[in-house]
């Protein structure tokens, strides 16, 4: 008997519920526990304590307060996969103020597997209604200008003011440092987002 060959599933958004799926303890769910997912790597840990945060805006500037964005970082030696254990969280936006939020310490610089240096970054995945797959984006930090303008990846995004949307804005707030962070789906700032 012959065998059927098997065809694509087809593709769905992700609905208005993904947090629900995704993160149970913010829609107020108690199914499974999560210890602080926002936490990416926790108190302890070697290098500079960080908060980055931000907001995600659709192309008419409306905030999209239910979209999921996971962080991927190096630790601040530059490791990957780091013996500590971090270097991964998951925040869901504030359904009020749209905030997301990440506690972190500062990446260390990176090298790609040619040898080049790319600056300190933390990868960004974004689940958002409306959006077949993810979507992912770099976050560059603004006290980084040395090795920014000579990171491959900002390098190629051409033009300027698209590389600034990869930049965040350091500020500091309660003594914390703060790196700010809004990202636009888009129409006018766009952010840009890479096709991996």
């Amino acid at each position: 008997m012959p065998v059927e060959p098997l065809h694509e599933t087809p593709s769905q958004t992700a609905g208005p519920y993904v947090h629900i799926g995704t993160y149970p303890t913010a829609a107020g769910l108690q199914i499974r526990t999560q210890d602080k997912p926002n936490v990416a790597f926790g108190p302890g840990v070697k290098g500079e304590r960080i908060r980055i945060e931000g907001t995600i805006r659709d192309s008419s500037g409306s905030l999209v307060p239910d979209a999921l964005v996971e962080l991927w970082q190096a630790d601040s030696d530059g490791r990957f996969a780091a013996k500590d254990g971090g270097g991964w969280g998951r925040s869901v936006c504030d359904p009020k103020t749209g905030l997301f939020w990440f506690e972190t310490v500062k990446p260390g610089a990176t090298k790609l597997a040619d040898g080049r240096a790319e600056a300190p970054f933390v990868t960004l995945l974004l689940f958002v209604r409306g959006i077949n797959i993810h979507l992912h984006t770099r976050m560059y930090f603004a006290d980084e200008e040395a090795a920014n303008s000579a990171d491959p990846t900002l390098k190629a995004v051409a033009e300027p003011h698209l590389q600034k949307t990869l930049v965040s804005r350091k500020s500091t707030r309660d003594g914390q440092t703060v790196h700010r962070f809004d990202i636009v789906l888009q129409g006018e700032g766009e952010t840009v987002f890479f096709d991996v």
